[in-house]
């Protein structure tokens, strides 16, 4: 196991076999977010179904929360009780970005279950942290520690420490 420093003081340790980077660890120091803040959702339309308690947001939605912004071509909103007072997750397809204030993540969908605070962004991930990227085909947040994990056939492209 080798673990090399990234941006930002986040790091990414390699676990690699013959065949390549399996899965990495990531640790994200921007990728925190406070669940419990309020989630705010704007797009061009909204569809809601009564019967089963879902709504879906579609055309350039964006979702905020916090810091942690999400954008998507649709999201789904499930919620978590029969009286619809409370999000369980959303499920965002149609090109996915994840952005704080440091990382930026791109996926072709995520679903971020907001009560545990995890986010699965999954089909050609790629992670952007400062000059340093990282791409695979699922990524793993757990949002309130910031600890990750990307599988899939991980790239990573490191930029060395410059020195003065």
């Amino acid at each position: 196991m080798r673990c090399l420093p990234l941006i930002f003081s986040a790091v990414i340790c390699l676990s690699l076999s013959l065949g390549g980077a399996q899965a990495q660890q990531v640790a994200f120091g921007g990728l925190r977010a406070n669940t419990a803040a309020p989630v705010e959702v704007t797009a061009d339309s909204l569809d809601v179904n009564q019967a089963d308690g879902k709504a879906v947001f579609s055309g350039n939605v964006l979702i905020v929360q916090g810091p942690l912004r999400m954008q998507a071509g649709r999201v789904q909103v499930e919620y978590g009780s029969a009286e619809r007072k409370s999000i369980s997750q959303l499920r965002a397809s149609g090109g996915v970005t994840l952005v704080t204030a440091t990382e930026v993540a791109e996926s072709r969908e995520a679903v971020y279950d907001v009560a545990s605070g995890a986010v699965v962004m999954t089909g050609d991930v790629l992670l952007t942290q400062g000059d340093n990227v990282l791409s695979g085909q699922r990524l793993d947040v757990d949002l309130a520690t910031g600890a990750g994990q990307m599988q899939g056939r991980v790239r990573t492209v490191l930029q060395p420490e410059q020195t003065p």
